[in-house]
């Protein structure tokens, strides 16, 4: 699962910079990658913005920061009026505005949460890597594509994609369920489209799937940033529903595939309805999410080199973080108590300083968030423990997300524990997070890699469900 970013909320100021090209220019000139250094509270963050344009040309837009394993977290509104570029993405309250310098490639403004404000300089970048992505499925497939709508709770309508093959019925189907932050019916991230392209391979092999668009992104209704592992787990419910009153699923061999996130969320399901016919992990946690934030910020710290003391330093406050709200339930008390010890791990000079008070103010907003508070205190264990149907468990060797070492022995207690007669929990050697065939497993290497999904773990997953 994506590393939960802290530092989120942002806005570019406009500068004038005296332009006068040729509009019609401006949005082929402003698709590609922009970077740009955020210096904050004695720490650099290097921000990422991959901006794109469509047949239509329409823009849009997605953040990655290299520190925090943020990986593609994708704006909400992207557009282009003049020069003046504006940004938006409302699950982490960022709103991104500036002033495109169309002479020397750069744009110029501030980064900005609440009332904080950090100046930004973001330029045009050639030396992001752009790959190719051989497995990625292109039209016409052979097979059937229906665009539907599935009715979740609270009148949330989530836009999908279902695919089946083109002659017979009776199929056996599968739910796709998301990792965390608000994906595509494609789980779209870096430039890769792992949902895509295993729905591609199963439908192939004969096997209906179902994947769709989480609340509140791109055609899905809803507002995801109010949204918990809980409200996921009814919209992947909802899915399942769809699918045993349509025609061609047969009603009784419908299962779900879950990635990251979405590994805990198929068990969630699976132990409180009959309907789950299997479930597989892939990259699903078996500790609760205090454990599973230390371990992803000790792993992706030491891939990056990042300095020992003060690791250790950040993981104890966050440890300490996680604990109030864990305990405390009103928000606005949570809030004074971690920004009590907050300020007492700071050096005097920094203990009055406004900048700060306001950036910690924001991780305050993250932490006491509702999806934050159920993660944190939410133990897979619990639904593990009653999961009867088939299960699939697969995590990478090189995660460092949801790292294989301490989570597949905890997934695979449980489901002894549960008296499941039909399990296989595997480590798959030298693949990441992503299931991609990897050096280090780090975040930052997700994007220059040309495999979406390793074929082997593909090849698995059709040839397990197929067998049952």
């Amino acid at each position: 699962m994506k590393k939960i970013l802290l530092i989120v909320a942002c806005f570019i100021s406009v500068y004038s910079f005296g332009q006068n090209k040729d509009k019609k220019n401006y949005k082929e000139k402003i698709s590609g990658f922009w970077q740009g250094v955020l210096s904050t509270s004695g720490k650099s963050y290097h921000v990422t913005f991959n901006i794109q344009k469509d047949e239509k040309d329409s823009l849009s837009g997605k953040l990655n920061v290299k520190e925090q394993g943020v990986v593609d977290l994708p704006m909400d509104k992207t557009w282009l009026k003049d020069s003046l570029l504006t940004m938006v993405c409302k699950v982490a309250n960022i709103r991104y505005e500036g002033v495109f310098n169309f002479d020397s490639m750069k744009i110029k403004g501030v980064w900005k949460q609440h009332s904080a404000k950090i100046d930004l300089v973001l330029a045009h970048s050639d030396t992001v890597k752009v790959v190719n992505h051989p497995q990625e499925p292109k039209r016409p497939f052979p097979y059937t594509e229906e665009e539907v709508t599935v009715e979740s709770t609270n009148g949330v309508k989530l836009a999908g994609t279902l695919t089946y093959p083109s002659t017979g019925d009776n199929f056996t189907a599968v739910v796709m369920v998301t990792g965390s932050g608000p994906q595509n019916r494609d789980e779209e991230i870096m430039g890769h489209k792992p949902f895509l392209v295993i729905s591609d391979y199963l439908t192939r092999n004969g096997v209906a799937v179902l994947r769709c668009d989480d609340r509140g992104t791109n055609a899905s209704t809803g507002d995801y940033a109010k949204a918990s592992s809980v409200d996921n787990a009814d919209d992947a419910l909802a899915c399942i529903e769809f699918l045993k009153k349509h025609a061609k699923i047969n009603p009784k061999k419908i299962g779900i595939i879950g990635h990251s996130e979405g590994g805990l969320i198929a068990p969630m399901i699976a132990a409180k309805t009959k309907d789950v016919a299997f479930i597989i992990m892939l990259a699903g946690p078996g500790l609760s999410g205090d454990k599973i934030l230390d371990l992803q910020r000790e792993l992706i710290s030491r891939a990056e080199k990042e300095n020992e003391d003060s690791l250790k330093m950040d993981i104890a406050l966050a440890d300490k973080m996680f604990a109030i709200v864990k305990k405390e339930k009103d928000d606005k008390k949570a809030g004074e108590q971690m920004r009590k010890i907050y300020k007492e791990s700071l050096p005097d000079s920094l203990k009055n300083d406004i900048k700060t008070s306001l950036q910690f103010s924001q991780q305050i907003a993250t932490l006491t968030s509702s999806w934050m508070r159920f993660f944190l205190s939410y133990d897979p264990q619990k639904s593990l423990k009653k999961v009867k149907c088939p299960v699939l468990a697969l995590n990478g060797e090189k995660d460092l997300q949801v790292p294989p070492k301490e989570n597949i022995p905890a997934i695979e207690a449980a489901l002894k524990k549960a008296g499941n007669k039909d399990y296989t929990v595997k480590e798959m050697p030298g693949l990441n997070h992503l299931f991609q065939h990897c050096t280090t497993g780090s975040p930052s290497e997700y994007a220059n890699i040309e495999e979406t999904f390793s074929p082997e773990v593909l090849d698995m997953i059709a040839k397990w469900i197929l067998k049952r």
